[in-house]
């Protein structure tokens, strides 16, 4: 059942974050904020740390909302301020492939086009299950009282959405889904 306000989705890039975070919003009617929308500019340049941590924090203070994106500099304030994490843990190849499909496609949850796919970008992905995870998985287990769900295939993620319920608490209405 789902009975959260606030929830964050995170985990490697290709994994299907934003598709995930769309589904979640589209069944609460909880607001959705990308944060790759928030850092980057449509012109490829990003705005100021000071001016990225203002943003996050007015969305924080907000009583709703659901956030897509890693950003591992911001995400203690936004577990702490969250009451679901969802982090989809999916193998590197999928997480490859998932970002060499988007490539050339217009996407809600980025300013521009991706028009390639970019040799230093495929080599975060590929470090991401030994540089980023463990950290992910360290800062998880210091929030033993938040619901936290992790998905290690998108079939995984597609049944939970399928098969979750609203309870009180979110925007949608309680029993819709």
């Amino acid at each position: 059942m789902i009975s959260f306000r606030r929830a964050v989705v995170i985990g490697s890039p290709g994994a299907g974050k934003s598709t995930f975070a769309r589904a979640l919003r589209d069944k609460t009617g909880l607001p959705l904020y990308y944060l790759d929308r928030i850092w980057h500019k449509p012109d490829k340049t990003t705005v100021s740390r000071e001016e990225f941590d203002r943003r996050l924090a007015a969305i924080l203070a907000e009583e709703c909302w659901i956030i897509d994106g890693n950003y591992q500099r911001t995400l203690r304030p936004r577990i702490e301020s969250c009451e679901a994490v969802f982090l989809l843990d999916y193998p590197r190849q999928v997480c490859l492939a998932g970002v060499a499909s988007r490539v050339g496609t217009v996407r809600e949850d980025m300013p521009w086009v991706e028009e390639a796919f970019d040799g230093e970008f495929r080599r975060w992905i590929e470090e991401f299950p030994e540089k980023q995870l463990p950290e992910i998985y360290r800062l998880l287990e210091e929030f033993p009282e938040k619901e936290i769900t992790v998905f290690r295939t998108r079939e995984e993620s597609e049944v939970w959405l399928r098969s979750a319920s609203l309870g009180q608490g979110t925007g949608g209405t309680p029993g819709e889904g």
